[in-house]
């Protein structure tokens, strides 16, 4: 609905619940209210392409859960405030406006910011080198501003930044051979600044480079020709007049060798030959006692472990699991086996040693370390090391002692109770949560079922397998994929278009807990003819629940299961609220784990009293 030029009403601070708020493609004028600062539960304001004015208020700081602001395409004057630098922000956009000064040194510490365009400004002063802080960052765009100085070398460190515009400003001095460090990197455009020397060659290592812009600038010498750069047009170099190359880059060819070499050069060739020869020697000695010392050890380590490194070689894991022998064989996936290993150190973990004959298995292998590496949560499976060259890639994991939950869910000899049950999908809940909510860069697991919930000797439940996790990008809410979970778990905007977001998680999650209390998995014989679990547990609630609980809930005997079945419907009752077949209408995780929580906390009192 278009509004004809009013100003955001100054009543709206009243709305002390509302959680987002988008005013975007109206006609509103004046200033933001300062009562905005009234709103403690937004989370997304947005008032984009509108005509407003005056500075942007340090009121918006105080708003403690908003996680993204979007005030791009106004006529906002004045300085960034420096406080939105200390704020918990995941997505900032304040483009196409009239913000003048510097930015602000605080916004080189946002380390939870996904997204942050501040384009189409008038701001001045330099790029900061604790722009490495920025160490979730995805989208990166300052265009179109005054900004000055170097490209800093610092930059590299941003391993999660897809996309980065820097175009249209004052910058000066060499394009960093360290950017080759980015290896996430998907665009680049530093068009229109002031650059010069080489174009470095280290660029050609990025091998998700889909587009570069370095028109307009000052740069010579030869352009680079391994990938990504067979792909690039004249566009990308043109207005560069020392640059050299092939011809269809529009630029002169590069001379091959002079043939005029000066006496002082050749003498320089001279004088260095001998020394050369002497460092090969010595740098031969040392690589042949290097290859002795490491006889025992012929595969190559690629080790990930950020808390202490733990040399593990190949031939470790092969005496350690008895030659990969069937008998020490955990568990078999789409992309490898995880089998049970004994170190050198005594010490048991499992090994998940991925199918090499499968393109998506070195995908997997990739997505798992890639999602892993950082994390750090007591119901995340923790990975100790990896092991990995070009015949064998394996993660090294801590040992579950009381394997899956699918196994204890489905054992004949023991089973699990109402509390246990319930401590599970806490666990559960809270490792979804921090994935979510609790990461620099958010990850979507994306294949939720009871094979990949493990259990430890304290029944304590870690989340495993991330072979089809994603990492969430370009500050978007959602992606898409073509790999698919397994059916009955995924989210129907999963399986019919590929959808992937927070929100297919938690669909996945709710089939898991109605599963949990009805033991009954989602591709059970009983569900034909357009029935499934969640009818049959919809139709169920709240009345009727009682027929769909696990019967060895009710041989428990507990005298004391009229007052405890109100509790189950609230636990199915939230389920369902997982399970809405709109993603928007579904529950978010962090609202599951106080849900939980709350009713653990009931089902406690009632138990005790009848112990």
């Amino acid at each position: 609905m278009l509004l004809s030029s009013l100003p955001i009403p100054y009543l709206i601070g009243n709305l002390k619940n509302l959680i987002n708020l988008a005013l975007d493609g109206n006609n509103l004028t004046g200033l933001i209210p300062n009562r905005v600062n009234k709103l403690h539960s937004l989370q997304h304001l947005s008032l984009s392409n509108n005509r407003l004015q005056g500075s942007i208020i340090n009121d918006l700081c105080q708003l403690e859960s908003l996680s993204e602001l979007n005030l791009a395409n106004n006529m906002f004057t004045g300085a960034v405030p420096e406080c939105l630098g200390k704020t918990s922000l995941h997505q900032l956009n304040l483009s196409f406006n009239q913000l003048g000064s510097h930015l602000p040194p605080s916004f080189w510490s946002l380390k939870n910011i996904l997204v942050l365009d501040i384009s189409s400004n008038t701001l001045s002063g330099i790029i900061s080198p604790e722009v490495s802080n920025l160490r979730a960052i995805i989208l990166l765009n300052l265009s179109r501003n005054q900004i000055s100085g170097s490209i800093p070398t610092t930059m590299a460190t941003l391993i999660t930044l897809q996309k980065l515009s820097l175009a249209h400003n004052k910058l000066q001095g060499p394009i960093p051979e360290s950017l080759s460090g980015m290896i996430s990197i998907e665009l680049i455009d530093f068009s229109h600044n002031h650059l010069s020397g080489a174009i470095p060659k280290s660029l050609e290592s990025l091998l998700y480079l889909k587009s570069i812009d370095l028109s307009y600038n000052l740069l010579d010498g030869e352009i680079p020709n391994g990938d990504p750069f067979q792909n690039f047009t004249a566009q990308s170099f043109m207005m560069n007049k020392d640059l050299c190359g092939k011809s269809q880059l529009q630029v002169r060819p590069c001379r091959r060798g002079n043939k005029h070499i000066s006496n002082k050069v050749m003498l320089a060739i001279k004088c260095s030959v001998p020394i050369m020869v002497v460092i090969l020697v010595f740098i031969g000695i040392v690589f042949l006692k290097h290859n002795r010392d490491d006889a025992n050890y012929p595969t190559n380590r690629d080790l990930t472990n950020l808390d202490a490194p733990t040399r593990i070689s190949y031939y470790d894991l092969l005496q350690g699991t008895n030659g990969f022998d069937e008998g020490n064989l955990l568990g078999s996936g789409s992309f490898g086996s995880v089998y049970k290993a004994i170190l050198p150190n005594e010490k048991i973990v499992a090994v998940k040693v991925f199918n090499i004959d499968m393109e998506e298995a070195f995908r997997s292998f990739d997505v798992e370390c890639a999602a892993m590496c950082n994390l750090r949560h007591r119901n995340l499976i923790k990975i100790i090391s990896s092991c990995s060259n070009d015949d064998f890639k394996s993660l090294i994991m801590e040992f579950m002692s009381n394997g899956s939950l699918d196994r204890w869910l489905y054992s004949h000899n023991y089973c699990l109770d109402i509390l246990q049950r319930l401590n599970i999908m806490v666990d559960l809940a809270a490792a979804l949560e921090y994935l979510h909510h609790g990461t620099l860069t958010p990850i979507v697991h994306c294949d939720i079922k009871p094979s990949n919930v493990l259990l430890d000797e304290d029944m304590v439940a870690h989340l495993s397998d991330f072979g089809i996790a994603k990492l969430l990008s370009e500050g978007l809410l959602e992606t898409h994929t073509k790999t698919l979970a397994i059916v009955g778990y995924m989210a129907p905007e999963y399986g019919s278009k590929g959808v992937i977001s927070f929100k297919g998680d938690v669909y996945s999650y709710g089939i898991v807990l109605m599963e949990m209390f009805t033991r009954k998995k989602p591709t059970d014989e009983m569900f034909v003819e357009g029935l499934g679990l969640k009818d049959w547990v919809s139709k169920s609630t709240p009345h009727s629940i009682i027929n769909i609980l696990d019967v060895n809930l009710l041989h428990q005997g507990n005298p004391n299961i009229s007052n405890i079945l109100p509790h189950i419907s609230s636990i199915f009752n939230l389920a369902l609220s997982c399970c809405t077949e709109s993603p928007e209408a579904r529950i978010m995780m962090t609202d599951v784990v106080v849900s939980l929580k709350k009713i653990r906390s009931y089902l406690r009192k009632i138990l005790e009293t009848c112990h």
